[in-house]
């Protein structure tokens, strides 16, 4: 296992730029959190259920993953660089997001909140 200190990042403004065409963000946050406020590009898969749920993600594409400081995405970015994927944790995860000046939508597709 890989020491946190030692896992790739991105910054929000820079991920942000890549999530259109080049890669994809993998929230890993609780149903709870997803529901207040995701960035509206991410895909939802809760890190209980991550191991179980790899064929949702595209192992073609680099995944930036995420959370609300960036703890949770820390231990699901190695998990999939264990498992061969090209993995990045988002630093500072959604707070760090929305303190950039980046979106956060609810499920309904309204200004949404880190909870």
């Amino acid at each position: 296992m890989l020491l946190n200190a030692t896992l790739p990042t991105i910054e929000p403004k820079e991920a942000h730029e890549l999530i259109p065409t080049n890669a994809q963000l993998v929230d890993v946050r609780e149903a709870h959190e997803w529901k207040s406020g995701h960035a509206p590009l991410a895909n939802h898969v809760p890190l209980g259920s991550l191991s179980d749920s790899l064929h949702l993600i595209d192992k073609n594409k680099q995944v930036i993953l995420c959370c609300r400081a960036g703890s949770r995405s820390s231990r699901a970015t190695e998990l999939l660089l264990e498992k061969g994927y090209d993995a990045i944790n988002l630093s500072g995860g959604m707070t760090a997001w929305v303190a950039s000046g980046l979106e956060l939508i609810d499920v309904h597709g309204n200004s949404g909140a880190v909870v």
